[in-house]
């Protein structure tokens, strides 16, 4: 017999403890099913993903070489064949291609089937510049490499800049060698170069720019005005060309005279020109 009113309440509704824990399974059940359908994917993904091989690196494939080869590159990258596609560090893959000398950017992109796509953009080797050895230097002004044989490049010489004080007084030469690449530039630019070669261009922080070409004509801009001496060079080489004749020397520092160039020219013997070498001057 039941007693109290508790007793009395379940006996007037039979069945209700039954269908409250069914109730709870029903609303329990997508849960727990998704729960063990993540923890199926999370098995699978670990099994198959991370510690099998279907997202390991297969191969790296490297675009844009010329100088730079792709069994160098593959040695400075920390990336391996076999590496994880998801966990590997792109940025610090860009940073260890360019610590090679040709290597100027670097892009790294994941590919599928698992690989990584290196974009290549190599150094323009501007000028060769002498600092106690032959080094290359691109047109940003940046020494960037030793020059060896099997560059196979030819390309003006920058002279005048001592080993000693590039490496104590480098913010003091970094300008002088801006200078020596824009002007090589400009040389290009006004069509100068199609008409004669720079082999050499001295720079020195008291005198200036002095200039040797490939044809064995010096020409000393000294310091300033750079564009207007050019100018001022491209006129009388032309007045040289219609004479048949070829300078040894052309004077465009004259400090007092800026505006003058001072013409010293050729014997025939040693490629044409006025055989008495007189000099000749004129704005």
């Amino acid at each position: 017999m039941a007693r109290g009113p508790n007793r009395r309440k379940v006996d007037r509704v039979p069945g209700e403890r039954r269908r409250k824990l069914a109730r709870a399974v029903r609303l329990a059940l997508p849960a727990a099913v998704t729960v063990a359908a993540l923890a199926a994917i999370g098995l699978l993904f670990w099994r198959f993903g991370y510690a099998g091989d279907l997202l390991r690196v297969k191969e790296l494939r490297f675009s844009g070489l010329h100088r730079a080869t792709a069994a160098e590159l593959a040695e400075l990258s920390p990336v391996r064949r076999g590496d994880h596609l998801l966990f590997l560090d792109t940025a610090a893959v860009e940073a260890a291609l360019r610590r090679h000398p040709w290597v100027a950017r670097a892009e790294v992109q994941r590919r599928w089937p698992p690989a990584l796509d290196v974009a290549v953009v190599e150094r323009e080797p501007a000028a060769l510049v002498d600092l106690g050895g032959l080094y290359l230097v691109d047109g940003r002004g940046e020494v960037f490499k030793r020059a060896v044989p099997g560059d196979g490049l030819d390309l003006p010489l920058v002279t005048g800049i001592d080993r000693e004080d590039w490496v104590d007084r480098r913010a003091e030469y970094e300008p002088l060698l801006a200078a020596a690449l824009a002007l090589l530039g400009r040389w290009s630019e006004l069509g100068l170069a199609a008409r004669v070669a720079i082999s050499e261009l001295h720079v020195d922080p008291d005198y200036g720019t002095t200039i040797f070409t490939a044809d064995g004509t010096e020409v000393r801009l000294g310091q300033g005005d750079i564009e207007e001496k050019l100018a001022r060079l491209s006129r009388v080489l032309s007045a040289l060309d219609a004479e048949g004749q070829r300078a040894e020397v052309l004077h465009l520092d004259n400090r007092r005279r800026p505006d003058w160039v001072a013409v010293r020219l050729a014997v025939r013997g040693n490629g044409g020109g006025d055989p008495s070498g007189r000099s000749a001057s004129g704005r």
